[in-house]
């Protein structure tokens, strides 16, 4: 059994407005980032070869602070965290297939690999557990 003062802790909407925020604080900053310095997105576009540059930041903008938004707020939080997960998995594939690396690379991109895995299995976590309540902050 929990003990009661962790359980009220899990039963607070305030602890899970927390976790909610914390959980996508990744993705908001980095589409805060790119909204705010839009030349550092286009080049990180052009550094992957992807093309045409400024509708794909524009984007993956729009879905960072999006699908947060949706996350934190508790609307529509499956398909939030699919699109975010999808789109993590797409990234982190493209920048850090560590097994590409150099071997003085490899265990830092490993390192990398394997938090983006965690944060694809945090948003399946939160969507699972979104869908069980349907509480919306």
């Amino acid at each position: 059994m929990t003990p009661a003062p962790i359980s009220k802790l899990l039963n607070s909407v305030i602890f899970e407005l927390g976790i909610r925020v914390a959980l996508t604080c990744p993705f908001w900053l980095s589409g805060l980032t790119k909204l705010f310095n839009w030349a550092a997105a286009i080049g990180e576009m052009n550094h992957f070869g992807l093309s045409p540059a400024a509708p794909l930041a524009a984007g993956i903008i729009l879905l960072q602070l999006g699908g947060s938004i949706a996350i934190i707020l508790g609307r529509q939080v499956w398909l939030a965290a699919v699109a975010l997960g999808v789109f993590t998995a797409v990234a982190t594939l493209t920048a850090h297939a560590y097994w590409t690396f150099p071997e003085a690379e490899r265990a830092a991109q490993s390192n990398i690999f394997f938090e983006h895995v965690a944060i694809i299995a945090g948003l399946a976590l939160v969507a699972i557990l979104s869908e069980k309540t349907s509480r919306r902050i």
